[in-house]
């Protein structure tokens, strides 16, 4: 049972990086939720991770909000990272203010493109804005977790695909490390 146990937890394994104690750890320092898209490609991400609230989550989806995201479109263009604040001038849509209301009062933008790959995130809290130690930190997470999942086996890309649906469920409650996959 422990050598099966391992096997399940080496698939969310790249090298000696753990790639789901990665993400359990963007829950902690984006405990309103994070929406994380790596490999950008005509508009589709190869691997997409979401923990915002489900009521936030359907209203931008139902609601087309992609489309008028000015954190999304700041992305497109920009390299780094940008507070939500400094983007109020880029919405006439309001989606940051419609955001607020579901509890992503506090939140920041990062933009990357690397090999010609492109990849972005945003991170909420509702309490207290980030520090820019924290941006800094987080920032540097999803650039490993870019460049780790730029290529990978097969083995490697299907258990990122089956992290991706375990963290596209608003506030996983259960690591998914190590047990069954949870594809």
């Amino acid at each position: 049972m422990r050598e099966q146990q391992e096997s399940e937890y080496n698939l969310y394994m790249i090298g000696e990086f753990d790639v789901a104690g990665a993400f359990w750890s963007l829950i902690e320092r984006s405990p309103a939720g994070f929406a994380i898209a790596l490999h950008i490609r005509y508009q589709t991400p190869t691997y997409l991770f979401q923990t915002y609230p489900l009521a936030w989550l359907e209203e931008y989806s139902r609601d087309g909000l992609l489309m008028h995201d000015p954190a999304v479109a700041w992305a497109l263009e920009g390299r780094g990272l940008v507070r939500w604040e400094d983007l109020a001038d880029r919405d006439p849509a309001g989606v940051l203010g419609r955001a607020r209301r579901h509890g992503l009062r506090h939140g920041f933008t990062v933009g990357l493109e690397r090999e010609g790959s492109l990849s972005m995130a945003g991170f909420a809290r509702a309490d207290r804005p980030f520090a820019p130690a924290e941006m800094e930190g987080i920032r540097a997470l999803v650039t490993r977790l870019h460049d780790l999942t730029a290529s990978g086996t097969p083995a490697t890309r299907e258990a990122l695909r089956c992290l991706s649906v375990a963290f596209t469920r608003p506030g996983p409650t259960k690591d998914p490390r190590p047990g069954p996959d949870p594809c």
